[in-house]
């Protein structure tokens, strides 16, 4: 669905300042007949070709990986979003997030699909001019050609712009001379498309390059062993005097960085998409084995530690989704629009992602330490089974750390989701000025006493409302008290951004609840309104120990003073029994011996 036609579409970072209404979101319960074809396809796909195959793959059996990529492709699943006039399905970024978080259960082959779909092909779809459209795109949406991208170098790490590997035109005009090395590629032992990012000469700014497999002087180091995905490709490239014409330029000179960063911004949401698979997957396995294993007479699912931990999961994968989905409806509706304006479909894309760059962010951080929490409490359910290389769950153990470092490591990703806000700010794309001025005025005003709301959405709204009160107050303080030493100050960012991750998901998981009550009635959603109330209270207490330690970090005195008591304000969630509330969505679960929300 589309954001209503009697409100301004929400931009990116705005959901800070501006009240949403629940019937603007896109909730997963609206998926269409077509699109829940596409992931019963997936899921098809994963059982019958991946899961059994998943030792095999660990080990890297010869030609396996390839093979499988193979039939995905058969079946259109390597060109999802690609163009049909590329030789793609064409579909919507919502359908390809869909399809994303069904094959994110796929252990190492949802990593190598990944990075051949996104990394691999988008570089070259949303910056290629039409011969290099043509060119790759159809042999990549089949799976003909495989694709990798290669940006990170040993030492560059987190700042990617300044890698080394260098370009110089040749005499003729011909070819640019490629010298350089890529580490951490995956899809490098089997790619035939490299996407290549390189300095010419001495630019200050990365270009980017497409390079083929055949071309001489490329080198591959032996795989890498890694302590997760090991049946994903990773290796070393080595580039000597790599002879690469002068028409694989992408793009245009010294805009690599630039294509980078909004490549970066999709891997980060379609991150996000596929640990919500795996975490559902890990939440199945949890609840199935409490449901089969006995001690002390009966199964361990009838005992309360359990349910507790059962509860948990399946609450933090909902919020994950409702966010999730949020931001992907918000991104194709940016997306649309732009393409009703005149811009070419790749573009508006690209604009549409980018433009919701500090969501991206946000949902990385927070899908990549779900699926952490989802894999830790299932094994810790599984108890010393759960540590046997025999149990599935042991591998999505090892498997799950890598996405805190995948696409930027959560640090970075904290950091530059405070930062982008902070810089549409600057620029006059969200006016933050307004409303903290506006808090800071109501820190010296008398305290509202009147009762909470009796409306369990209503007064949830107004906790949702005080935590971006809470935001406010932190960072307009942190940015008048420390002003430009405020980008050092990098534990106060921090701090701000967990303030705002679990704002921006916890007001998701209220707007879906609302819109399915909406739907379907209070009385029949009673488990996603325990949910939603367990979620928006955890998340009450990571933002008031958050805004707590930034505020100990900068204000002093009276100033510390007002705003501590502020914040005890602006984080007070009604008493409730939480306890019940996890045991009624923990109930439903294990009667239906699945995730079933």
């Amino acid at each position: 669905m589309s954001a209503s036609t009697d409100l301004k579409p929400i931009t990116g970072g705005e959901f800070l300042i501006r009240g949403v209404q629940a019937s603007e979101i896109f909730i997963p319960e609206e998926w269409g007949e077509e699109q829940l074809m596409m992931k019963q396809t997936c899921d098809d796909f994963v059982n019958q070709n991946v899961v059994p195959k998943l030792e095999e793959i660990d080990h890297q059996e010869p030609g396996l990986m390839e093979k499988i990529l193979d039939k995905s492709g058969e079946l259109g699943l390597l060109g999802i979003s690609v163009p049909e006039e590329y030789g793609g399905m064409g579909m919507d970024f919502k359908t390809s997030m869909l399809c994303t978080e069904s094959l994110g259960k796929g252990h190492a082959f949802s990593v190598a699909y990944g990075a051949h779909t996104g990394i691999g092909t988008l570089p070259i779809l949303y910056y290629g001019n039409e011969e290099q459209k043509k060119r790759f795109i159809p042999k990549l949406a089949t799976g003909e050609w495989k694709g990798c991208y290669c940006l990170t170098e040993p030492g560059s790490g987190s700042d990617a712009n300044s890698g080394k590997t260098k370009a110089v035109l040749s005499e003729n005009g011909k070819h640019y001379i490629l010298n350089g090395q890529k580490m951490w590629i995956t899809n490098a032992g089997f790619a035939h498309v490299l996407t290549v990012f390189a300095k010419i000469d001495n630019d200050e700014n990365l270009s980017a390059f497409i390079l083929t497999r055949d071309m001489q002087g490329i080198t591959f180091n032996a795989e890498e062993k890694k302590m997760g995905i090991k049946g994903s490709s990773t290796r070393q490239i080595f580039f000597n005097n790599v002879m690469v014409p002068v028409e694989n330029l992408l793009y245009e000179r010294g805009k690599g960085f630039h294509i980078a960063v909004n490549i970066l911004n999709i891997g980060r949401i379609k991150l996000a998409g596929g640990v919500l698979g795996g975490s559902k997957q890990v939440c199945d396995d949890g609840i199935r084995y409490a449901n089969e294993r006995e001690q002390f007479g009966r199964p361990i699912a009838k005992y309360g530690a359990i349910r507790r931990k059962i509860a948990e999961i399946a609450t933090r994968i909902y919020a994950l989704e409702s966010a999730t989905y949020r931001a992907t409806q918000n991104i194709d509706d940016a997306t649309n629009a732009l393409v009703q304006s005149g811009m070419d479909k790749g573009n508006a894309t690209i604009k549409g992602i980018a433009s919701f760059a500090p969501e991206c962010a946000i949902l990385k951080v927070f899908g990549s330490e779900v699926l952490d929490f989802s894999v830790d409490e299932s094994l810790q359910i599984h108890g010393g089974m759960g540590y046997s290389a025999e149990t599935r769950v042991e591998r999505a153990y090892r498997d799950s750390r890598i996405n805190r470092i995948f696409e930027g490591t959560n640090e970075i990703n904290r950091l530059l989701t405070v930062d982008m806000i902070l810089k549409k700010g600057l620029k006059g794309e969200l006016d933050l000025m307004t409303p903290a001025t506006a808090v800071a005025g109501e820190l010296m005003s008398i305290p509202d006493m009147s009762e909470p709301p009796a409306n369990v959405f209503a007064q949830h709204s107004l906790y949702i409302a005080n935590f971006k009160k809470a935001i406010l107050m932190v960072a307009g303080a942190a940015v008048q008290k420390l002003m430009n030493e405020l980008q050092k100050e990098q534990e106060v960012l921090m701090n701000i951004a967990d303030m705002i991750i679990n704002t921006y998901v916890a007001e998701s998981t209220l707007l879906r609840t609302q819109k399915l009550a909406t739907i379907r009635g209070e009385e029949n959603v009673r488990e996603q309104i325990e949910m939603m109330k367990v979620f928006i209270y955890d998340a009450s207490l990571v933002i008031d120990e958050s805004a707590k330690e930034a505020l100990l970090s900068f204000a002093t005195g009276d100033e510390q003073r007002m705003m501590l008591t502020g914040l005890r304000r602006f984080t007070k969630i009604e008493p409730f029994n939480i306890r019940d509330s996890r045991r009624t969505v923990a109930a439903r679960m294990i009667a239906e011996n699945k995730y079933c929300f």
